[in-house]
């Protein structure tokens, strides 16, 4: 099979990515001004690009798989010719419209109006969805300081994408509408699904991320328990699918360990001491095939 070629995106999805590859076992090295990561599995080969343009080398089949983000796939309008992998949940924003605190939202809509934002595609749709007068002005990286509540404000509304809103407010901006909600993906090629060998190699890497995204989301908790407190300690478990028991040396009792939720620990250690269980030990897991 010839080798599976691997967008990675500049920026923060890099990072994040890379950090998911490690885990699955998969290391690459990037050397200085070169955009072809070294790594150790022979059957893969990576090429870093802007993350604007990942979506458009995948539906022009020049890779087979890329990370980005859902809003740049639908910014650039190839929503219909790249394949959604899954969803690593990375990164999460909101595309917003935003206008000034002290503008009128209603009223600013009756007149023409200005909108400064990366996203021309999404924006001009928004603008002809709700039957805006109005023009896309391009920007380039930070777009709040072309939006302000005076004569001389270049644009009177801001569309970008947001993860807390807090530098929105910080430029004293209200969001009054959701355009949509992103995140970073993986996407496949047309072609690379239509080939089977490579269709395979892609789902196993699906595969090998779910269980890594999976296990980052719990602890595997170890305990001891009487055999007199067994029952009832068994009872009140919360597991995957069922808790992994065996005999203590001695038949004194029983060990037991279950994969739970990180979130499920601070209830759940109490109520397991109530339960009866004796020396429980947490550590991370590294993977979860279910």
């Amino acid at each position: 099979m010839e080798k599976l070629k691997i967008l990675l995106a500049k920026g923060r999805i890099y990072e994040s990515v890379y950090e998911l590859l490690k885990d699955v076992g998969i290391s690459i090295n990037l050397p200085d001004r070169t955009y072809f990561p070294t790594t150790n599995q022979k059957d893969l080969a990576f090429q870093v690009v802007k993350p604007q343009i990942v979506s458009n080398l995948l539906a022009n089949d020049k890779a087979d798989v890329g990370f980005a983000g859902k809003d740049w796939v639908y910014e650039n309008g190839v929503e219909d010719k790249v394949e959604e992998i899954m969803d690593l949940g990375f990164d999460g924003v909101k595309i917003v419209a935003a206008i000034p605190d002290s503008v009128d939202y209603e009223k600013l809509l009756k007149g023409p109006v200005t909108i400064a934002t990366e996203y021309q595609v999404l924006s001009q749709k928004w603008v002809d969805d709700k039957k805006i007068n109005g023009t896309i002005f391009r920007t380039w990286g930070t777009s709040e300081g072309f939006v302000q509540d005076n004569e001389d404000s270049i644009a009177q509304i801001l569309i970008d994408n947001t993860s807390t809103g807090s530098s929105l407010k910080a430029n004293r901006l209200k969001i009054v509408d959701t355009l949509m909600e992103s995140s970073t993906r993986m996407y496949a090629s047309k072609k690379a699904m239509a080939d089977p060998e490579k269709k395979k190699k892609i789902l196993e890497l699906k595969m090998l991320f779910e269980a890594v995204l999976d296990a980052r989301d719990r602890v595997m908790l170890e305990m001891n328990v009487t055999r007199g407190r067994f029952e009832t300690l068994v009872t009140g478990l919360p597991s995957m699918k069922s808790p992994t028991i065996s005999p203590l040396y001695g038949d004194d009792g029983y060990a037991i360990k279950i994969a739970v939720k990180k979130s499920e620990v601070p209830t759940l250690l109490p109520k397991l001491k109530e339960l009866g269980a004796t020396d429980i030990l947490e550590y991370d897991l590294r993977k979860v095939l279910p």
